[in-house]
């Protein structure tokens, strides 16, 4: 079979097995669980296969057109480069990894059938996202997985706060997508095609007419999707939906999308100096600023989140410096402990039944009742701090040495700006995310107080997948040695400057933050619980829609009470009830932007019922009193007709009189 049947197949048969599952999921329920699984792993072979046999050499092209559309065609075309093979390979593990870990978690849930066949149409939609090599087809897969993300998150539709988490994803990132279509067909109109491969020749003749205004209509669509400063408010609010579902968003499709993309055409945006420095400032600041955030969650899941849009922010950093293949790294590199760490993060909500940091720091023992969980979240947390040898330290460096390259002046790829830019966000970000994962270690491993529910084993499905994941977060850094060839050839062996620099500073986090939790423990045990509970009896879908009934909904803040036994609340100082409601900006946005929309609809609701009904009204009403006058007139009595017929008559004959008389 050839390759380009192979990578045919990659994205098409989650889609079958998606299709089976929804038709099957009813009537026969037996099969709903091979449908999840099978496809997606199938697909992961076959995806192995196609990077094995592209090796990182020339790219794979292929295409055929899919129907006159006049002057610009669109086609069914396949560009698999080394980027593509591997985050194919990527997107096959973690979402094989996720299906494989529903069958546990969701175990219980009646509406699994659902939720299986749509996980595995976002992974297709994902699939084709990397291997398409047209932007129509491309963008195909990028909105599938806006409408997929919105049923997904909204899994646990009961709750209010599930279905606000689903309706802000979905109009939060609709808002980018217009100008990005709007973008890309403006790339088209001058390169007279949607072909990556025509485009990029367009950009690299100097055929590109408007290369700013482009390069920032795309941004702004890729902000939406990948959560970059400052649309990314979406994203913690997302944690409403299954566990597993997070995993699948923040670790290989959907925000990763965004970033592929810029990595795919970054030609487009090196065209424009000025798109570059734009693309660093939202880089940094979503760095900086989703570091700062996290330190001061109290959900498990939402520490997460915010480390999610930390760690894109490195990656769109690394491209701001014109790096590709570092921020490809990191994306690699980060897909897996990510998911390690949600997937781990699940295991622990699980078995403590609640997501509350505050609730598990007043739990001891928890991590002996889920060593599987403890194990592989230190590794994952590990990596995400950057500490060598462990995965994230090699790819983050990777960015930081970017930055430092173009900082000092060795590379005309990018502005000299936008490198410092990056590296000085991104060494003090390395701070906050060493702070931020030490914190959540010490907080839900590490408890002091009454005994953690005792659940028994979890399922093998969970534990499993854990290790699995473990493996990559441990060894793949070491990918810059063997496969330099997959990265554009470019070296990323680690520069000892951003390496000492990186390490120390992280190192530093760590023990600030260790010192702190140690500091506030004496005062934890004698604070009571609070308001908030533990449901040691709630199985995990009924878990995490309670927990997220306590944050602060899709637009707007909320009343915020810390816990004292929170270093995160030591370190911040005044700073941290600001970060824990993410800086206010959905405030900010719900004051510029839902106020004046919802008085808008208002005024309208007022001008159609007072102004336009009362014309509608009027012009019934003028023939009806015309009705109500004749049909008063018409009384059925002969004799009043005959009356009114010689009244008439006189009066005729009177004026007949007149007129004569005055002739």
């Amino acid at each position: 079979m050839t390759t380009t049947t192979l990578a045919v197949l990659v994205p098409l048969l989650p889609f079958l097995g998606a299709a089976a599952g929804l038709l099957l999921g009813r009537t026969a329920p037996g099969f709903v669980r091979p449908l999840a699984v099978l496809p997606p792993l199938a697909s992961l072979v076959l995806a192995v296969t196609v990077a094995v046999r592209q090796g990182g050499g020339q790219a794979i092209d292929a295409h055929t057109e899919l129907t006159p559309t006049g002057s610009v065609p669109i086609e069914l075309a396949l560009h698999i480069d080394g980027f593509a093979a591997l985050v194919a390979v990527l997107v096959g593990v973690v979402a094989t990894c996720v299906q494989i870990y529903s069958t546990g978690y969701l175990r219980d849930d009646s509406r699994y059938p659902s939720y299986a066949a749509l996980v595995s149409l976002f992974t297709s939609a994902m699939l084709l996202v990397v291997y398409s090599g047209d932007l129509m087809v491309l963008l195909v897969g990028w909105e599938i997985m806006g409408i997929c993300s919105y049923f997904l998150v909204g899994h646990y539709w009961e709750t209010p706060e599930a279905r606000a988490a689903s309706l802000k994803a979905f109009l939060v990132t609709k808002l980018g997508d217009v100008p990005f279509l709007i973008g890309l067909f403006a790339l088209a109109t001058d390169a007279g095609s949607f072909r990556i491969t025509s485009v990029l020749g367009t950009v690299a003749s100097g055929g590109l007419h408007h290369p700013t205004l482009v390069a920032l209509l795309l941004l702004a669509g890729v902000a939406g999707k990948s959560a970059l400063f400052p649309l990314h408010t979406w994203l913690p609010d997302a944690m409403a939906g299954p566990t597993p579902v997070s995993a699948l968003i923040h670790a290989a499709t959907m925000v990763a999308a965004g970033i592929y993309f810029v990595a795919r055409l970054l030609p487009v945006f090196q065209a424009s100096s000025a798109a570059m420095i734009v693309l660093a400032v939202m880089a940094g600041v979503t760095m900086a600023g989703s570091g700062l955030a996290a330190l001061a969650q109290d959900d498990i899941k939402r520490v997460l989140a915010y480390s999610t849009i930390g760690q894109l922010g490195y990656m769109a950093g690394a491209l701001a410096v014109g790096d590709r293949g570092a921020a490809v790294f990191h994306l690699l590199a980060h897909g897996a402990f990510k998911a390690l760490l949600f997937l781990a993060a699940g295991v622990v909500i699980h078995a403590s039944g609640t997501n509350s940091l505050a609730v598990m720091s007043r739990m001891k023992g928890l991590r002996n009742r889920v060593p599987d969980a403890y194990w592989t979240m230190t590794v994952a947390l590990l990596a995400l701090a950057a500490i060598p040898p462990f995965s994230g330290f090699f790819s983050k460096e990777a960015v930081l040495g970017a930055a430092e390259h173009v900082a000092t002046g060795h590379t005309e790829h990018a502005p000299g700006a936008a490198g410092w830019i990056v590296l000085i966000t991104g060494l003090a970000t390395a701070v906050l995310t060493a702070a931020y994962a030490t914190r959540l270690w010490l907080l839900a491993f590490h408890g002091q107080g009454t005994e953690a529910p005792d659940h028994g084993r979890q399922p093998v499905t969970m534990t499993a997948v854990l290790w699995v994941l473990a493996v990559p977060s441990v060894a793949f850094g070491l990918a810059y040695g063997p496969l330099p060839d997959w990265f554009d050839g470019r070296d990323l062996t680690p520069v000892l400057t951003t390496s000492v620099l990186g390490t120390g500073l992280a190192l530093v986090g760590v023990i600030i933050t260790y010192g702190a939790w140690r500091h506030t423990t004496a005062m934890a045990l004698r604070v009571p619980l609070g308001a908030v509970a533990a449901h040691p009896d709630a199985d995990a879908g009924v878990v995490e829609a309670e927990a997220i009934a306590s944050h602060e909904p899709a637009f707007g803040d909320v009343a915020y009470a810390p816990d004292p036994a929170d270093p995160g609340r030591l370190l911040l100082g005044p700073l941290h009830r600001h970060a824990a409601v993410g800086f206010h900006l959905d405030a900010v946005y719900h004051a510029l932007f839902v106020r004046p929309v919802q008085a808008g609809a208002q005024l309208v609701r007022f001008l159609d019922r007072e102004v336009v009904d009362t014309y509608v009204r009027g012009a019934g009403a003028l023939p009806r009193w015309l009705g109500t006058a004749v049909r008063r007139a018409q009384t059925g009595n002969v004799q009043t007709y005959v009356s009114a017929l010689l009244a008439g008559t006189v009066v005729l004959v009177v004026a007949a009189v007149l007129v004569a008389s005055g002739a």
